[in-house]
């Protein structure tokens, strides 16, 4: 299926196209229609098969760039997936101006912070380090429509339900919530 099937505007096509893709996967099929619908969605498939622009299209779709605040945060639990989701972010938002950050522990905060405090419509975070910039007041999720868990399983297995669950609790309840995973459990 060709990607100007599935509900994108012409902009986004055209990001799509420069990045050298032509068709959706299967995952991108089936998923990307029901995240522009406003569904919300648990998607599983193997690495390598697109899940990131499989939530990411639609994220950037639909992101208001005159509101300066983070109105889509993806969880990530390891700092190479967030830096990976992050480039994605990058290279299909940058025709429309859509501002991300990356936040992870093993580096100092200033350049994190800055980035939050430039403004950014979509946050992509390792759990710890995001309820850290939480907690010190420098960014907030009241505005957050979009909350996507990236490789959601594998977070649970390695203990981040505390952290995963303080951080819901700050996005506010009439979100979209998008789960994905290469290895979901049967």
């Amino acid at each position: 299926m060709k990607f100007s099937e599935l509900g994108l505007s012409d902009s986004l096509l055209k990001a799509i196209k420069r990045s050298g893709y032509e068709e959706a996967t299967p995952i991108q099929e089936q998923t990307i229609p029901m995240v522009l619908e406003g569904k919300d969605v648990i998607g599983q498939a193997q690495t390598g098969t697109g899940k990131t622009a499989a939530f990411g299209l639609p994220i950037i779709e639909n992101v208001d760039t005159e509101n300066p605040n983070i109105q889509a945060i993806i969880i990530s639990p390891t700092r190479e997936l967030a830096n990976q989701t992050q480039e994605a972010c990058r290279r299909f938002g940058a025709s429309s101006n859509i501002r991300n950050a990356c936040l992870y522990d093993g580096v100092p905060k200033r350049q994190q912070i800055q980035d939050l405090g430039r403004g950014a419509e979509i946050v992509i975070a390792c759990p710890g380090r995001l309820l850290d910039l939480l907690e010190g007041g420098y960014t907030n999720l009241r505005r957050v429509t979009y909350l996507v868990m990236d490789e959601a399983d594998r977070m649970l297995d390695m203990g981040f339900e505390p952290q995963i669950r303080k951080i819901v609790g700050q996005i506010r309840p009439d979100r979209q919530t998008l789960m994905w995973s290469a290895t979901w459990p049967k």
